[in-house]
């Protein structure tokens, strides 16, 4: 399987954006693409709903932070912050096609002995799943919140991230 990209660190924001909330990921890497300065060795990726097509943009990666609109059946607005195997149990509830999709990529890359090392999701409860390209103003509202929760968790990798 050859990689289409080869970043080290990579930021992977997914979603349909179509579907107002559900669209928080891609609008969220939108931002910090936007508002922020990364190493070459980082790379933001608007996955949208691409699925299993992901794979070919994530193979060779070290390390990989996913953010997403999370479906925990929580109240709307909820944090989550998945590391690991919780990733791997958590998509293996979901049945949207993106979520089911990168369940697939994480799956393919192990099974072919290409396992990311480091994998971490960040995402929120969304608020609405209404036909629409705006976040709600409740998620919109989350979105410089999780970019930096995001910059964090880079930190956190040894990395340099300018505003």
């Amino acid at each position: 399987m050859e990689s289409l990209f080869t970043s080290e660190n990579t930021i992977l924001g997914i979603g349909n954006i179509i579907l107002s909330d559900e669209g928080f990921g891609v609008r969220v890497v939108e931002y910090l693409e936007k508002n922020f300065t990364f190493p070459e060795n980082v790379g933001l990726i608007d996955g949208g709903t691409l699925g299993v097509e992901l794979t070919h943009f994530v193979t060779g990666t070290k390390r990989l932070l996913i953010i997403d609109s999370i479906n925990g059946g929580a109240e709307p607005g909820k944090i989550f912050h998945l590391r690991g195997d919780e990733i791997k149990n958590h998509f293996a509830q979901k049945i949207s096609a993106h979520e089911v999709g990168i369940q697939d990529v994480l799956t393919m890359l192990e099974l072919s002995g290409k396992k990311i090392p480091h994998v971490e999701l960040i995402g929120a409860q969304p608020f609405s799943l209404e036909a629409g390209t705006e976040l709600s103003p409740e998620m919109q509202k989350l979105v410089p919140i999780f970019a930096d929760k995001a910059v964090e968790i880079l930190k956190s990798w040894g990395l340099e991230i300018k505003q």
